[in-house]
């Protein structure tokens, strides 16, 4: 697929987004701001503010859009936020292909941009009142994203758990990723409903089409973080697997065979050799697992079209060409190479 309107759609939106934030997150002292802008200028997919302009105006056209623009921008800081915070954490040193928040500015910088970042996810909703929005819907939208951005920690909690035990099965990492992925994108299909000034109907739809969204892409990115190019996604070949990861391709393999089982506990102690690692690759395969995962994300996905089709059967669609980047980028999400 060409994805054209997408693209067109993204091209808009990249500008627009990068633009706003660039006006939102300024002030002094100057070196916090910059450590605080550091990560967002390196780019992005900027899906997330993607989804929340692309709702508002498919459903409300462009008084909605005006208004969304200021939710959006103020999900890609909470996004932004999050990364730097999970950078530190896994001490990371690379993210977007340059160095990470706090390995330029140091630990220390890198929390307080973060702690900055955090604050203006929650101040920016309000600038959309000079763009016509009123106090109720502002007020609903800072509670979908307070909601979302809890989800975010309790997912990070899960996954930092998840390091320690092999206690966990297919059901545990699904509510993982929906909490620290699905969770925003969720919250950002939300937004652009009620911007629309969208019943509630609606906004649960574009919620669950979000959810399931978010699913898919986190499904494709675990399989991207083992078998995708590095010439692509920026990162070396089966980085996960290197990185200890239970995702949903390790837990399957290992749900298979027990010597499997004892084959990546082992290895996921530490000293791993290339070998090793490429037969952890290999076993992925052997078990079915790539092919478990493709198929899943694949059902993530029809069922987040099955929601548009719902919200579109309605006959409320104001501007097809968004509704119709909507539907591209589920499958985007999917198909994706980085």
């Amino acid at each position: 697929m060409s994805y054209e309107t997408l693209n067109k759609i993204s091209e808009k939106y990249l500008l627009l987004i990068d633009s706003y934030i660039s006006d939102i997150l300024k002030g002094e002292p100057e070196l916090l701001y910059k450590a605080a802008m550091h990560l967002i200028k390196a780019g992005g997919k900027r899906l997330r503010p993607m989804i929340t302009l692309a709702s508002s105006k498919a459903l409300g056209g462009a008084t909605s859009e005006a208004k969304a623009v200021y939710y959006a921008s103020a999900v890609e800081i909470l996004h932004n936020f999050s990364l730097v915070h999970d950078d530190i954490m896994d001490n990371d040193d690379f993210r977007r292909g340059i160095p990470t928040v706090h390995k330029v500015y140091g630990i220390n910088w890198a929390l307080l941009a973060g702690d900055l970042m955090f604050s203006y996810a929650f101040l920016t909703p309000y600038l959309a009142i000079k763009s016509g929005a009123n106090e109720k819907e502002v007020s609903r939208a800072v509670e979908v994203i307070a909601e979302g951005s809890k989800k975010i920690a309790e997912g990070q909690g899960y996954d930092i758990l998840f390091e320690k035990t092999w206690d966990v099965d297919e059901k545990d990492y699904l509510k993982m990723i929906y909490l620290k992925t699905g969770a925003l994108i969720e919250a950002s299909s939300k937004l652009g409903g009620i911007a629309s000034n969208s019943n509630d109907e609606i906004i649960e739809l574009l919620g669950e089409y979000g959810r399931f969204t978010g699913l898919a892409f986190q499904i494709k990115d675990d399989i991207l973080g083992v078998f995708g190019d590095p010439e692509k996604t920026g990162k070396p070949v089966y980085n996960d697997l290197r990185r200890g990861k239970k995702t949903i391709l390790v837990l399957y393999a290992t749900s298979r065979k027990k010597e499997w089982k004892e084959f990546f506990m082992k290895l996921f102690t530490g000293n791993q050799s290339d070998e090793e690692i490429k037969e952890a690759a290999d076993i992925i395969k052997e078990s079915g697992s790539l092919k478990y995962a493709e198929e899943l994300a694949k059902n993530y996905y029809n069922n987040a079209l099955e929601k548009l089709n719902s919200i579109e059967t309605l006959g409320i669609i104001k501007d097809e060409e968004s509704f119709k980047a909507l539907k591209e980028l589920a499958e985007f999400s999917i198909n994706r190479d980085k």
